[in-house]
């Protein structure tokens, strides 16, 4: 059984590319080769910017290729949280520029021919009777915003959907979907490299020395431009102390099963699929019919012992007809949470922006986030500062203690899933 991850078994095009060696001048700078900063260098290029992105392991190596590939729109917070924090039109605001993302990933998909499975369709499932309420109340909520289209399934319209035990009623949702994240990042990173950008790999930034003329120094050599973007999110670790702490780290995890004649009928309009619980279970089908299931954290980071055969087991609680399935493939990694589960904008200085905090939502907003940095270094910061206004907490404790902090804190939503 190979316990690796099924998007690097199934990359389209290469993930590395030649690493730094000596010192370059540019105009844009962007730290790491995830989706944001493989959009922003696209977006960049494409406006005659010199672009330079430095990613310290390969294309995509991060949460943008390890990720559940479910694409849609809003936030990790639900938008009546959305609403209370900024106010209705602010809220509003937010929620086009979601659907815009959503827009602007397929858009993507489609200009550069990405090889990357895209799928629209997502259902939002319900475990317990509260939920099913929580569900009937989205649907006013997404009426009030002019959202059409989405519906409640229940009983046997439910079933044919979804053949499953667990769930009580779900939520259609036609605008979000699936795509193979891995392939959809490598897709962007090399559009970029087409369209002028140079994305070096293997190039770890060791130092970020700011001014009129921002300096990074790597192993192999020093990057210095006029602007930083950046957009390291998860993996920085504490290379930019300023912003290190507004930001966790939590692993999650995902399962593929082999490909299996059985797995079209357990999802037959291939749509995403996620329940509603804090610590949530995410599945759909691959191309080649696996059964891709996700779900569980760490707030260690550390992967939970047998993690092939815990995950298993969550995804046959969903699908008894998964009781003889094997797991081909299991593997996880880090996305980075905020505090009030929004994402975290700003600037450090003039000519220093950064992107952080998609809390596991990030696979279509952050594309669209390198689209507004790119807006941003062009003068036309306007959409990127609707989300810089978004008020954030560090979270306490500090680099030693915010984990278990965390963990306390978080113990009421986990107890809660299970009543």
């Amino acid at each position: 059984m190979a316990l690796s991850n099924y998007y690097e078994a199934t990359a389209r095009l290469p993930a590395t590319t030649a690493s730094l060696k000596g010192d370059i001048r540019c105009d844009v700078a962007v730290l790491g080769a995830g989706m944001t900063g493989c959009s922003a260098a696209l977006h960049l290029a494409e406006r005659g910017y010199r672009v330079a992105v430095l990613e310290a392991e390969r294309i995509g190596f991060g949460a943008s290729g390890r990720n559940g590939g479910q694409a849609l729109p809003g936030f990790a917070a639900d938008q009546v949280k959305v609403r209370r924090i900024m106010g209705e039109a602010v809220a509003k605001r937010l929620w086009d520029l979601s659907m815009e993302a959503v827009d602007l990933l397929h858009a993507q998909i489609t200009r550069f021919a990405i090889p990357c499975d895209p799928k629209r369709g997502y259902l939002h499932v319900a475990v317990k009777d509260r939920q099913v309420r929580e569900l009937e109340a989205w649907i006013d909520e997404l009426e009030a915003l002019g959202t059409p289209g989405f519906a409640l399934l229940r009983g046997a319209e439910l079933q044919s959907r979804l053949p499953s035990p667990r769930y009580k009623a779900a939520l259609y949702d036609p605008v979000a979907g699936h795509i193979h994240p891995l392939n959809y990042t490598l897709g962007l990173g090399h559009a970029a490299i087409a369209a002028g950008a140079q994305i070096f790999t293997g190039t770890r930034v060791q130092k970020i020395e700011p001014g009129n003329g921002v300096r990074l120094k790597t192993p192999g050599g020093t990057v210095t431009a006029d602007f930083l973007l950046i957009c390291g999110n998860a993996y920085l670790g504490d290379l930019v102390r300023p912003i290190a702490g507004y930001v966790m780290p939590v692993g999650t995890y995902i399962v593929a099963t082999e490909p299996r004649d059985d797995i079209p009928l357990l999802i037959p309009g291939n749509e995403a699929v996620a329940d509603l619980n804090f610590v949530l279970d995410y599945f759909r089908r691959s191309a080649d019919n696996r059964m891709l299931f996700g779900g569980r954290v760490s707030y260690s980071t550390l992967p939970p012992p047998n993690l092939a055969a815990s995950m298993l087991a969550r995804a046959r609680r969903a699908f008894p007809q998964l009781a003889d399935a094997r797991a081909d493939y299991a593997w996880g990694g880090n996305v980075a949470i905020t505090h009030n589960r929004l994402p975290h904008f700003g600037r450090l200085g003039r000519n220093i922006l950064f992107a952080q905090g998609f809390s596991g939502h990030g696979v279509a907003l952050t594309g669209f986030t390198g689209k507004l940095l790119a807006e941003a270094v062009a003068g036309q910061a306007e959409r990127f500062d609707v989300f810089t206004r978004i008020p954030h907490a560090r979270f306490p404790g500090g680099s030693l203690l915010r984990m278990p902090t965390l963990v306390l804190a978080t113990s009421w939503f986990r107890l809660r899933d299970m009543l």
